[in-house]
């Protein structure tokens, strides 16, 4: 009767540890434009925020803005899923009035400015299925330059009574106006 139990503890002991094995998660390797979140204001600490953005970080490594966001082409802003704007009360993005809520941040890049666009349109990936018609609202922003940026990167700042949204890649940089 011990033989028994005790060989039968032991069978069950090892199908255990080839079972746990078997089911061991597979995790994919780390996403090369890893996702990143900027917010007004930008002290953590302060919990009562104004807007926030949530985007991927792509890096040049050499290769050219103007290929990775074409002039004239709507741009997803940053990499992989199209970024997702916050805003946490009612702003507007230069005479139009956006609500309160989450929306999707697109950008069509040109040499001398870029088109900031605020879109209902949620969880896309990329600016494939961009549709025009779903706008709150479009501002042009002049481009200005700066030292060279290899990772894409937004933060914020308050100036002039606006919330600025600062975009910088390479040596591309916009600044994108909130006001209450």
């Amino acid at each position: 009767m011990k033989k028994t139990t005790l060989l039968t503890s032991l069978v069950f002991v090892f199908a255990l540890l080839l079972s746990t094995n078997v089911s061991a998660q597979k995790f994919a390797k780390l996403d090369k434009s890893p996702m990143d979140a900027a917010a007004f204001p930008t002290n953590y600490k302060d919990a009562n925020k104004s807007i926030k953005i949530i985007y991927s970080r792509p890096q040049l490594k050499g290769r050219d803005l103007a290929t990775l966001a074409p002039n004239g082409k709507v741009w997803r802003v940053g990499a992989n899923e199209a970024a997702e704007l916050t805003l946490f009360s009612d702003m507007k993005l230069g005479d139009s009035s956006v609500k309160a809520g989450t929306y999707t941040f697109y950008l069509i890049p040109n040499e001398k400015e870029w088109t900031a666009i605020i879109s209902t349109d949620l969880n896309v990936w990329g600016s494939y299925f961009y549709n025009e018609a779903n706008d709150v609202a479009r501002l042009s922003v002049p481009v200005t330059s700066g030292d060279d940026l290899d990772a894409f990167s937004i933060v914020f700042d308050e100036a002039d009574g606006a919330i600025n949204m600062h975009l910088g890649w390479g040596t591309t940089r916009i600044a994108v106006p909130f006001t209450k």
